[in-house]
């Protein structure tokens, strides 16, 4: 965080409000969707959390309009 942000809350404080301030937000989208892991080599891992509610990928097919 630096010293000189007016709203005085962490990144991941800003993120948590970010998430949640919508209308119909509950404490689930706020929830991790990425984990890391630092590998100690200098390589770090980063994939899509088994919790994640989104995930990337093709989903399911829409039907024709």
């Amino acid at each position: 965080m630096s010293t000189d942000d007016p709203t005085g809350m962490t990144d991941d404080e800003k993120r948590h409000d970010q998430l949640t301030r919508a209308p119909k937000s509950d404490e689930g989208d706020a929830a991790p969707r990425i984990t890391t892991e630092d590998r100690g080599d200098g390589v770090t891992r980063i994939d899509v959390a088994d919790t994640a509610a989104v995930r990337p990928g093709k989903g399911e097919p829409r039907p024709a309009d």
